[in-house]
């Protein structure tokens, strides 16, 4: 059984961020150019809320609003749940699915220090999965 710490440990713990001024474009922007789907919104070093290329659909482009003339804050999600790192898989996997959240930021000691989708835990899941299968494998062979 894998844990949060792991899977960002295997995404190399990058923190991604924008400003709730930051218009919307540059958010997505740089949400395509680093090939993610979400960002977290930092006011300082605190945590604001997260902004998602969902949000971005629903909240701009089918409202036909001006994504140069928007800012983050007026789309972003300001209820964000977050998980520790030293939770397993199948507890963030269950807290997403349950919240039907795509994205959690990873907080240990008051500190953000790295985010999870729900692509990776279901990468993660499989991983693991394949695993058991080879030792089952190997032992029905053996």
């Amino acid at each position: 059984m894998q844990h949060v710490r792991h899977l960002l440990e295997s995404k190399g713990n990058q923190v991604y961020s924008v400003q709730p001024d930051t218009p919307v474009l540059d958010a997505i922007k740089q949400m395509a150019e680093r090939g993610i789907g979400a960002l977290l919104v930092l006011r300082g070093d605190a945590l604001a809320g997260i902004v998602s290329e969902r949000d971005y659909a629903r909240k701009v482009i089918l409202r036909g609003r001006a994504s140069s003339s928007t800012s983050v804050s007026e789309i972003m999600s300001a209820n964000v749940l977050t998980i520790g790192p030293d939770a397993s898989v199948e507890e963030c996997m269950r807290l997403c699915t349950d919240s039907r959240v795509r994205h959690l930021p990873v907080i240990e000691n008051g500190r953000i220090i790295g985010v999870v989708s729900i692509g990776d835990l279901v990468k993660a899941v499989i991983d693991d999965q394949a695993q058991e299968i080879e030792h089952l494998q190997r032992y029905i062979v053996s």
